[in-house]
């Protein structure tokens, strides 16, 4: 390719270029004698700073689109890989076969899962048209909050959010003031909601895989009632008091019910309600089958259940395609935008994390082990597993954690049976590390999967969604963290 024949690079090819040299050059002498090994070996030796180009993809999705918007929007994906690449030739010339498995691991186990499942619900969801008159009122968005907090549990966060957020935003289509509207459906509909079920959230679904009962976590229930109350009841008080702004402003045009079409409230494309109950089903099921077999590729084993997952979902997903007319995604504004920016930026963030996750799996051995050691009491559990949830995948930090309670208080019993009593005898701990996953997952847009899905279509649809540190320090700070304090008064005191 010629690109590559110039002598001269373009400004981010000798960015990428510059970072992975040095980054090389320093790795191997920090984790020398480690080029094989499991995911505990490897993050055993993983210096701290080898989250860096994690921190810094980070970084680059809170400042750019503030600092340099036009940039950001053309070149989003260059910067997702450059990180990538820059954490990436290092790791690998640093631990070969060990940084082999682990990337492929990640990418086919976690990665290419994620995106198939967002996909599907994406376009099932982006099926289905909410019509006739509508009008975003303090009241009608408070239901519809409500709604989605209790639909979270059954249909998944991104279910929910999926299903949800197109209607929410064309109900307040014409309101001035919108941004509020969006975040709270963030706290509730994509995170908090989807407390009561393992079905609601990964972390609760590895939980079930790994023994916790099916409905063990409706013991969840209080503390999701707590922080959903006060959340709805905060969010009429905020809402209520914009739409006085509106009122007094005189703004008519920002009054009127916002619809498709004029006259009673109707639903089109409810056949697609199947297609996700299909794809629910489809996650339920991998979970339940049990199998031994399956495939390998590149040295990583993938199991049957989750190949068959995988494969109903696209095939659920290509059914609504199929069946949904044009007219109807046209109506609900329907993109692959917002799909394809998760996609990229999630590649990104899913190959960087990848020493984060390592180190966090190696326990009291890893760098972190200090962390995890000092994790005593059940408010240490709900507030250490929600802040680290804040930023890595909630689903590994739940699972270390759980695997830290069993090994503190059933040492050499085999999990089936410490997992009973784990969840008889010592449930406060576990309904801890459980809530701290779901809840915190709020705190920032890559805190669960569909909090960045739900910004972008929000922002496709015009909403000015605050920037990443905005939406930390304008939002989920201020108003969730007393939310917590007070579960954890409540709760874990």
């Amino acid at each position: 390719m010629r690109v590559f024949a110039r002598s001269r690079r373009p400004p981010l090819a000798r960015w990428i270029v510059a970072g992975s040299v040095l980054a090389a050059a320093a790795l191997p002498a920090a984790a020398s004698g480690g080029t094989e090994g499991g995911a505990e070996a490897l993050g055993a030796r993983l210096p701290i700073w080898s989250a860096l180009p994690f921190a810094g993809i980070l970084l680059s999705i809170a400042v750019f689109p503030l600092v340099a918007p036009h940039f950001w929007h053309r070149h989003y994906p260059k910067v997702s890989l450059a990180w990538a690449v820059i954490f990436a030739v290092p790791f690998w010339f640093a631990y070969r076969h060990a940084a082999t498995h682990e990337i492929l691991h990640i990418y086919l186990v976690d990665y290419v899962p994620f995106i198939i499942l967002l996909w599907g619900l994406f376009t099932a969801a982006g099926g289905i048209v909410v019509r006739g008159t509508l009008a975003g009122t303090p009241a009608v968005n408070t239901l519809f909050l409500a709604i989605g907090t209790v639909l979270a549990s059954w249909f998944g966060t991104t279910g929910a959010a999926m299903l949800l957020i197109r209607p929410i935003l064309r109900a307040n289509a014409s309101r001035r003031h919108r941004v509020h509207v969006v975040v709270f459906f963030i706290f509730l509909v994509a995170n908090i909601g989807g407390s009561l079920t393992p079905l609601g959230d990964p972390p609760l679904f590895l939980g079930f895989l790994h023994g916790v009962p099916f409905f063990w976590t409706l013991n969840l229930l209080p503390h999701m009632g707590i922080a959903a109350v006060v959340l709805l009841v905060l969010f009429y008080v905020v809402d209520l008091r914009y739409w006085r702004r509106e009122l007094a402003a005189g703004s008519r045009p920002a009054l009127r019910p916002a619809a498709i079409d004029a006259g009673p409230l109707r639903v089109d494309g409810l056949y697609n309600l199947l297609f996700l109950a299909g794809i629910m089903g489809a996650v339920l099921l991998s979970g339940m089958w049990q199998s031994e077999r399956g495939v390998t590729i590149g040295g990583v084993f993938v199991e049957f259940p989750s190949l068959a997952r995988d494969g109903l979902i696209l095939i659920m997903g290509g059914l609504s395609l199929a069946a949904t007319p044009r007219r109807l995604r046209d109506a609900n504004g329907f993109s692959w935008e917002p799909i394809r920016e998760v996609a990229i930026l999630f590649g990104g963030i899913f190959m960087t994390i990848i020493p984060a996750l390592a180190i966090l799996r190696a326990g009291s051995e890893g760098h972190l082990g200090f962390l995890i050691e000092s994790v005593t009491h059940p408010w240490h559990y709900f507030w250490v597993t929600g802040a680290l949830s804040s930023f890595l995948d909630n689903a590994p930090t739940y699972l270390t954690f759980f695997n830290t309670q069993l090994g503190r208080f059933y040492p050499g019993l085999p999990e089936a049976q410490a997992v009973g009593l784990l969840v008889t005898e010592n449930k406060v701990f576990l309904e801890a590390v459980a809530a701290g996953a779901v809840f915190m997952g709020a705190n920032t847009y890559i805190g669960n999967a569909p909090n960045f899905m739900v910004k972008s279509i929000s922002e496709e649809a015009g909403v000015p969604m605050p920037s990443f540190f905005g939406y930390m320090f304008r939002w989920s700070i201020p108003i969730l963290i007393p939310v917590f304090i007070l579960v954890t008064w409540v709760f874990y005191s």
